[in-house]
């Protein structure tokens, strides 16, 4: 399970249509205790909440912090741990010169990574995996708060 020493988050990203309705979910632990976030936005991508749920549960940690991330989305994942790197390289574009999509989110996913000592997790979405069918469920309010 999980250790009582180190921040344990798992995000998740959903939409309805893409683009169309979408939230984003958080659930945090640290030993004993936890918090839950999420949020949504009439119009938007899969991948834009995606992004947003980790952002928005790294800037609501008010410390620099040991963050084991749980994600379930590849396209987070490497676009941190692989593509960004050449991206910045060739001034936001994509391998084949064409303008990364969402820059402006992952330039503030990494003004927050910075911030924090991340270990990256992928987990299979859908799967079992407790922390994240929570994620999923707070990104599935989310959708329904930006619907109205």
């Amino acid at each position: 399970m999980t250790d009582q020493t180190t921040l344990h988050m798992w995000t998740d990203g959903a939409c309805k249509g893409n683009p169309g309705p979408g939230g984003w979910g958080v659930l945090m632990t640290y030993g004993p205790h936890s918090r839950e976030l999420f949020g949504g936005e009439a119009l938007t991508t899969n991948n834009r909440m995606e992004l947003l749920a980790v952002i928005r549960g790294l800037e609501a940690l008010t410390r620099p912090s040991e963050v084991h991330l749980h994600v379930d989305s590849a396209y987070v994942m490497n676009g941190m741990t692989k593509w960004i790197h050449g991206w910045k390289r060739n001034g936001w574009r994509t391998a084949d010169k064409k303008p990364v999509k969402n820059a402006e989110l992952w330039q503030e996913l990494e003004a927050q990574i910075a911030r924090h000592t991340v270990r990256w997790e992928w987990v299979k979405g859908h799967a079992g995996d407790p922390g994240n069918e929570r994620a999923d469920q707070l990104a599935n309010l989310g959708v329904e708060q930006a619907r109205g």
